[in-house]
């Protein structure tokens, strides 16, 4: 099968602007063919706001997504293989999802094609039993 992070991608930011909200990407900055400006990449990572005031041009396709940004003043053409977007969430607040590789693509080292799932956030572990209170 191909893989979902496409469309999620391009559902997710829908949403987002539908709801008057910015979206924004995470991206890992490592993977092959990613094209952004290296200045502002920390830890291997950059956050990019793609609302329609940010940038133009926008195209969310299944291979990459790419469009046009200014820096510093500077006009920029990025391109985002989308096995790259770590993540997508309204910068007003944190709304979206975050996307992991398929582990038996992972294990081969080969990030084309990998699908991507939204993560759910894990329940910490209790311990213990539950603890009950009275409240009046």
């Amino acid at each position: 099968m191909t893989s979902n992070q496409p469309y999620l991608l391009r559902a997710f930011y829908e949403w987002i602007i539908d709801n008057d909200l910015t979206p924004y990407l995470v991206v890992d900055a490592t993977v092959a063919g990613t094209n952004v400006p290296q200045e502002h990449v920390r830890d291997g990572q950059i956050v990019l706001n793609v609302s329609p005031s940010a940038c133009v041009k926008l195209n969310i396709g299944d291979a990459d997504v790419s469009f046009e940004a200014r820096f510093g003043g500077v006009p920029r053409q990025l391109v985002v293989p989308t096995q790259a977007v770590l993540a997508i969430y309204a910068k007003e607040n944190g709304a979206g999802t975050v996307f992991t590789p398929d582990e038996s693509l992972a294990a081969d080292g080969d990030k084309e094609g990998t699908a991507a799932t939204p993560k759910a956030t894990p329940k910490p572990e209790r311990k213990g039993p539950p603890n009950l209170t009275v409240v009046k």
